[in-house]
């Protein structure tokens, strides 16, 4: 069976193609933009990328056109596909269709931290000798690839509430009938297709639905947007951790949690001693123990697989570092997770260091301005910061530098903000770069600028 995927080169179709290939399929695939990671990993499995929508790609037709919800109507191979009555699915569908019915799925939801902890539960199972199969929406640091299939029982999948096609509208995890599902948090994000945190919450309530009554909900003790989902109706075990009456809770060895104790009901049962920093992670650490318990992995095996766990790719990153100057790479991309990524940097670097933030608010809902009275806030960890608002930024931005405690530049130009950070840094700061994307290779030319070879990395 021939399957070609349209918009393949992002992390979660490119997961999905890796998957087909292992399986057997014959798998093609096109993008917009053909890039690494994720064209380098799919090419050194076979897979045949095609750079831009053509409809001659889909001749002679495949069996099945897996559609990635980046195509709109429009798209030339959307229409050739629609015109043509050709077979078509979403890649939550094929996943559901194909490989998830015939797994133990372990999900893994909530508006920050899904790749982490989604890695971090894969590992603590690879660990534990169960083989798990995973779909990850990043890049995984301490397995090869970000997706793969190995006839085992359990399959770890990062859970996204983003929806699924141009036809399909519901949000992806609803195709994924976990039997263990962890929420880790709730906000308001993806204004782009979501009006409201109720919108969230109301796709967040049809997972819970539809997880069978022997299932587990591990949920984020205190969450109000979390609590206020699961009101709405919850037929399975839940158990909430890390707050008030969480089962599993943490007493930190370390401020920025590198070593922390593990407590199950007020008693100690394990110690993380990890590279893991930020009290963020020990979030995601503890919801981790908690579902892998409910399959039979002890708090102390998972506590112990943990410590040689290695975070992702773009999760306070250190990239290299140049005249004394550190330079971090974080996906940031919300006022939260802005906050919580300094926090940890600051915990780990202490409090005399400098902090100089980089800013590139480029996710749809944070250049739709919806979190704007929230952004300066979240820059108080810093001690200076800098935000790089284009052209493409229709609101104005200036009310960052009008709404944080600390001192930030508002630049339009790039050459300038790359000089003008350049100029800031002194031996003993950390340069954190925050961004959803790419951001011009900013962290290389930083690099660069301060001296340093830009392929070096003097960690």
């Amino acid at each position: 069976m021939r399957i070609h995927i349209l918009g393949i080169c992002g992390t979660f179709m490119g997961g999905i193609a890796q998957i087909a290939r292992q399986m057997g399929f014959e798998v093609t695939g096109s993008d917009a933009n053909v890039y690494p990671p994720m064209s380098t990993q799919l090419e050194q499995q076979g897979i045949e990328i095609i750079q831009g929508y053509d409809p001659k790609q889909l001749e002679p037709a495949p069996d099945l056109v897996v559609v990635g919800n980046a195509m709109k109507r429009g798209n030339p191979c959307v229409e050739h596909m629609l015109t043509r009555r050709l077979p078509y699915t979403s890649g939550p569908g094929w996943l559901e269709e194909y490989v998830l019915k015939k797994s133990f799925v372990l999900g893994v939801a909530g508006t920050h931290g899904k790749t982490t902890t989604a890695t971090m539960l894969a590992w603590v199972l690879e660990q534990a000798g169960m083989n798990p199969s995973f779909l990850i929406g990043g890049v995984p640091e301490c397995f090869d690839v970000s997706a793969r299939v190995t006839g085992g029982r359990y399959f770890v999948i990062e859970a996204d509430e983003y929806d699924c096609a141009f036809f399909d509208k519901r949000s992806k995890f609803v195709h994924y009938h976990p039997n263990v599902q962890i929420l880790n948090n709730l906000e308001y994000d993806h204004a782009d297709i979501f009006s409201s945190v109720e919108d969230i919450q109301r796709q967040f309530h049809h997972l819970v639905r539809i997880i069978p009554s022997e299932g587990w909900v591990i949920s984020a003790a205190g969450d109000e947007n979390l609590e206020k989902a699961l009101a709405m109706g919850c037929w399975s075990n839940l158990e909430r951790e890390d707050g008030e009456n969480g089962v599993f809770n943490a007493r930190l060895l370390e401020a920025d949690g590198s070593a922390f104790e593990v407590l199950r009901e007020g008693a100690k049962v394990a110690e993380v001693r990890w590279k893991g920093v930020g009290r963020h992670n020990v979030h995601n650490a503890l919801m981790v123990m908690a579902a892998a318990e409910k399959i039979g992995i002890k708090p102390e095996d998972a506590a112990k697989a943990l410590g040689s766990f290695v975070m992702p790719k773009r999760r306070l990153e250190l990239v290299g570092q140049a005249r004394g100057v550190k330079v971090y790479d974080d996906f940031a991309h919300h006022p939260t997770a802005i906050r919580t990524t300094l926090d940890g940097l600051r915990a780990s670097v202490g409090t005399q260091a400098r902090i100089i933030a980089v800013l590139e608010p480029r996710s749809n809902t944070m250049k739709m301005g919806v979190h704007r009275d929230l952004i300066g806030p979240a820059l108080a960890g810093a001690d200076r910061a800098f935000v790089y608002a284009p052209d493409s930024i229709s609101w104005d931005a200036g009310v960052i530098a009008r709404t944080a405690s600390v001192p930030v530049a508002v630049e339009e130009d790039f050459e300038k903000l790359v000089r003008d950070v350049t100029s800031e840094a002194k031996a003993g700061d950390s340069i954190l770069i925050m961004s959803n994307g790419g951001f011009n290779g900013i962290h290389r030319r930083l690099l660069k600028e301060l001296g340093a070879d830009a392929g070096s990395s003097d960690q």
